[in-house]
């Protein structure tokens, strides 16, 4: 399979140092429950400490009870590895704990008991370390199935009850207090407030809430509920108190949902993974190859057997890839973990080390490095029609349509009709990338772009309608043609504004290595390109229907690496096609949260530095954990050949092994460079189990 197959695969499934990290971190109860595996370490610690102190320094003590001593150490510091060689035997797996048992056992069968529980207790306590250190960042990111309250207060008839958040169903009226947290998705409908949404989105300031002009409406066409209305379960509540409609079940809410694919994310592995698996395939044979062929050396070299047994076992410890394997999934692990706290959902290690090389990102130009909320500049009657005839036409039949731009067509147009009686339409038929037909008084009505027109069948545009497209083309407006029947009605200019933070979000990404950005747009490309001028960049692509924008990502991406931002639903083939495919606005997008590799949970641009800032941070701690672990095993092998011990081979192994461990760990508290300290991060409250105030 070729790289650039493999750059966008999702992953097969689990390998051992993910489960690892992820099981052991939480297997290990016993009669002192998380601590227990720490406890026995440092038991078999003082046992040891004991009697090598007995034997040392008391010479008339029994040898017996020095002995006793050493094998307490045994028992303690062993208790927790015979336990997982007997697993991975079980499973077929020969790994580090049956290594590190037979090494001990093979040290206390030639006497050598100090030796042996010194091995085994430095195992013990290098891996309960290991263990805690892992779980920190597990527990970053199952704290945020903490955040949703377990009980929420619920309007039944008159009453309102407290119930589980369980029994919350799809429609119900739920009563949230100030400073609550909101125990699930829906709008509101009664009451205004501000809601801190950084525990799922990641703004760092508080979002101000209206309910929605009509709750029939909202109910009947929950797409087009505004932002300002939609609310997220685990958020918190301000000062005001409000009454929401549940759109989801406790299990499918927004929150739910990225808990559930930021833990599905641990298990996908990433190109380094890939790499590293293929490696240890060939280089554990070869070490226990060498170990064997180190057992007779006693037949060429004048030592007795146990001097050569000894050292086989000490290069099977040293050469041991402990380190090796848990290198890249610990920084995948922090990394995920770090990027859902501040609101962006990574899907594993394959999109975050992707977004961490590649120097090449496409944008949607509509809702991406626009607002999304075009308006109409331009009212163009044709043929003697008024602009009210254009009107009236134009929003009877976009109001059947959720594109953008129907939308604004319909917001705009009802204002500028003032209060004007308005036909219905019916019969919509949507012409993907062009346009819509429809009947209305009996007339068929095609509104859509200029390219539309003249092809398929459909006649072509009149002189004077040519002229009217012309002329606002060069002003950069997107276009809409009206015709009713056959005859050509009016142009509607719509124009759309670029988001204020595109402009530094650009900048941004330069100063982060990412030296080529193309804008694609299904626009003319006047009105594209008049777009990327204002926000600084110099390639614009227009003209560009759906699937043009997919071709045009394959040509991309011939070149190399390249990640497409769009909204996750109308560019979903072409972000599939790109090395990492990143949706904006996710937290109120089902299917931008199942599309994207990466999800920035608000509508905000700003986010997209923070995610390749940390994905560059992440890559570079994956590669300063592959030189420790490889230069640590280039190191110990020949220094174990030559002589050195059992003992300061585990402190060397181990060591290593925690410090890749830890240096992953120092993820979870990036910050973003590009940006002003803590901008991104979530507020305090947002990362305590509970606000001020109770919650329901």
């Amino acid at each position: 399979m070729s790289s650039s197959d493999t750059d966008h695969q999702a992953g097969d499934g689990h390998d051992h140092a993910s489960e690892k990290a992820g099981a052991d971190a939480h297997a290990h109860g016993g009669v002192f429950g998380s601590n227990t595996e720490v406890i026995f370490a440092l038991a078999s610690g003082a046992a040891l400490a004991l009697g090598f102190g007995l034997e040392q320094l008391a010479p008339g003590v029994p040898v017996w009870l020095a002995l006793a001593l050493y094998v307490v150490a045994y028992g303690f510091g062993g208790f927790f590895t015979v336990r997982e060689a007997f697993e991975n035997l079980r499973n077929k797996r020969f790994e580090i704990d049956t290594l590190m048992l037979v090494a001990a056992a093979g040290a206390a069968a030639l006497g050598a008991w100090a030796e042996g529980a010194l091995l085994l207790f430095l195992f013990s306590i290098g891996h309960a370390l290991e263990n805690y250190a892992m779980g920190r960042a597990k527990r970053a990111i199952e704290a945020l199935a903490d955040l949703t309250p377990r009980t929420a207060h619920v309007r039944r008839g008159d009453k309102v009850v407290e119930v589980p958040v369980e029994a919350v169903n799809v429609g119900d009226t739920v009563v949230v207090r100030p400073n609550e947290r909101l125990p699930a998705d829906g709008f509101v409908v009664v009451g205004a407030t501000s809601i801190n949404q950084a525990p799922v989105t990641g703004e760092s300031m508080p979002v101000d809430k209206q309910p929605v002009p009509d709750a029939a409406a909202a109910r009947a066409r929950p797409a087009q509920i505004g932002s300002a209305s939609i609310v997220f379960a685990g958020t918190i509540n301000g000062a005001g108190s409000i009454e929401i409609e549940t759109t989801r079940k406790s299990t499918d809410t927004t929150l739910a949902k990225v808990v559930r694919m930021v833990s599905e994310a641990e298990t996908q592995k990433s190109p380094t993974q890939r790499f590293t698996d293929r490696f240890e395939r060939i280089f554990v044979p070869l070490v226990l190859g060498l170990a064997f062929v180190l057992l007779f050396a006693w037949v060429v070299v004048d030592e007795p057997f146990r001097d050569s047994f000894y050292r086989a076992m000490a290069v099977l410890v040293a050469a041991s890839p402990c380190a090796l394997a848990i290198a890249t999934p610990s920084a995948v692990l922090s990394g995920v973990a770090r990027a859902a706290r501040a609101g962006v959902l990574i899907k594993g290690g394959a999109p975050l080390e992707n977004l961490g090389s590649l120097n090449a990102i496409a944008f949607d130009k509509t809702g991406t490095l626009t607002e999304g909320r075009p308006r109409i500049t331009d009212i163009v009657p044709l043929g003697g029609a008024s602009e009210t005839d254009v009107l009236m036409t134009a929003v009877a039949v976009e109001r059947l349509s959720d594109h953008p731009l129907a939308e604004a067509i319909v917001r705009d147009g009802v204002e500028r009709l003032k209060g004007a009686a308005i036909p219905a339409a019916s019969e919509l038929k949507s012409l993907t990338g062009k346009g819509v037909t429809a009947q209305l008084e009996r007339a068929t009505i095609l509104i859509g772009k200029p390219e539309m027109f003249g092809v398929d069948g459909v006649a072509p545009l009149g002189k004077e309608a040519e002229a009217a497209v012309t002329r606002l083309r060069l002003e950069g407006r997107t276009l809409m043609v009206v015709r009713r029947g056959e005859r050509d009605l009016g142009v509607i200019g719509l124009l759309d504004t670029p988001r204020a933070a595109a402009r530094t979000t650009l900048e941004a990404l330069r100063a982060l290595g990412v030296s080529r950005m193309i804008m694609i747009s299904g626009d003319h490309q006047k009105a594209a390109q008049a777009i990327a001028s204002q926000v600084g960049l110099s390639e614009a692509w227009g003209d560009l229907m759906p699937e043009d924008k997919v071709e045009a990502i394959k040509r991309l991406r011939a070149e190399g690496k390249i990640a497409m931002v769009g909204d996750g639903v109308n560019d979903a083939p072409a972000m599939a096609t790109a090395t990492v495919g990143i949706a904006m606005g996710a937290a109120g997008s089902d299917v931008a949260l199942e599309t994207a590799d990466v999800a920035l949970m608000s509508d905000d641009l700003a986010q997209l530095p923070f995610a390749v800032g940390l994905s560059r941070r992440t890559r570079g701690i994956i590669l300063q954990n592959l030189v420790v672990s490889l230069g640590v095993v280039a190191f110990l092998v020949p220094a174990t050949i030559f002589g050195l011990g059992i003992g300061p081979a585990v402190a060397m192994h181990e060591g290593s092994t925690l410090l890749v461990v830890f240096n992953a760990l120092r993820l979870l508290g990036y910050r973003d460079p590009t940006r002003r300290a803590g901008s991104l991060d979530r507020v305090a409250a947002a990362a305590d189990p509970e606000p001020k105030g109770k919650t329901s």
